[in-house]
């Protein structure tokens, strides 16, 4: 079977502090964080097991990389057989080092630039050093109206291979003439500008693509709370099935770009979890 599993565990502190986002500077307990490394070490035992061929993208709500076992179970997973590719979204804040021990024809990095959280020359040496090392990786913003001469900066100033995507800002209706200054730096922002209608509409998540969380919980996807199983004792697999969605919208990238209604996985192929598209 081939599945691409989106793992979020109880991890929740992150060392930024974006107005946007629920979780800025929040702190996790020292327990807390010995809860995540155990769930991650039991998930990362589960892929090391399988017979399945399997992606993984980690999407923590905080931000992960600054935490070894992240980095550590990352390298170890980019060098099994039976992984495919293993990314995680991360505001790059940590060392780059690391990722000259993993399998850079396995592992990538999606990566989340923020202004006013970190200086646009570290932002960029990191970006530039994650291509001296070979490592596969986008660059993106969100689309606040604050950050469009930092997005268009920083567009500027990364190599060329390196794609730049956009976000929309949450609940932000955007005019045609802002929409366009934000496509002129990603040409698939209008995919992000306005939610997906999808209730009804056929979903790979929930057969092929599936959400994870720390103790093993299985979902079709972030978005939808209906349990379909647990990972670790294989209940989930007897739900595996082609679905509609339940849901009214989509409006997350990592929700809406399994639609089979969009061109998606055609406009990204082998990069969809990295949000990179085919043949930049």
């Amino acid at each position: 079977m081939d599945l691409t599993l989106l793992y979020r565990g109880p991890l929740a502190s992150c060392d930024y502090d974006c107005p946007y986002c629920p979780f800025a500077k929040r702190r996790d307990s020292a327990a807390q964080l010995r809860a995540d490394r155990a769930a991650l070490a039991r998930f990362e035992a589960w892929v090391t097991a399988t017979g399945d061929t399997v992606s993984v993208l980690f999407t923590p709500w905080g931000e992960g990389l600054v935490r070894s076992w992240y980095r550590d179970t990352m390298v170890r997973l980019s060098r099994l057989p039976q992984v495919r590719r293993v990314a995680i979204q991360t505001n790059l804040s940590c060392r780059t080092e690391w990722l000259a021990e993993a399998d850079l024809d396995t592992l990538a990095l999606w990566t989340t630039y923020h202004p006013g959280q970190v200086g646009h020359e570290r932002f960029l040496a990191k970006s530039r050093r994650l291509a001296e090392l070979g490592v596969r990786h986008s660059v993106g913003v969100v689309g606040q109206p604050e950050h469009l001469a930092a997005a268009r900066r920083l567009r500027a100033d990364l190599p060329s291979g390196v794609y730049l995507w956009v976000n929309a800002a949450e609940g932000r209706d955007y005019t045609d003439a802002e929409a366009a200054d934000w496509a002129e730096l990603d040409p698939l922002f209008s995919y992000s500008r306005h939610p997906h209608p999808s209730a009804g509409l056929p979903c790979r998540t929930g057969s092929s693509v599936l959400s994870v969380d720390g103790d093993g919980t299985v979902r079709r996807c972030h978005f939808v709370r209906e349990v379909l199983g647990n990972l670790y004792d294989d209940s989930f697999r007897a739900a595996l099935a082609p679905r509609p969605c339940p849901l009214t919208a989509c409006d997350c990238h990592i929700g809406y770009v399994h639609l089979e209604t969009l061109p998606l996985y055609e406009v990204f192929g082998a990069g969809v979890l990295e949000r990179i598209p085919h043949g930049w």
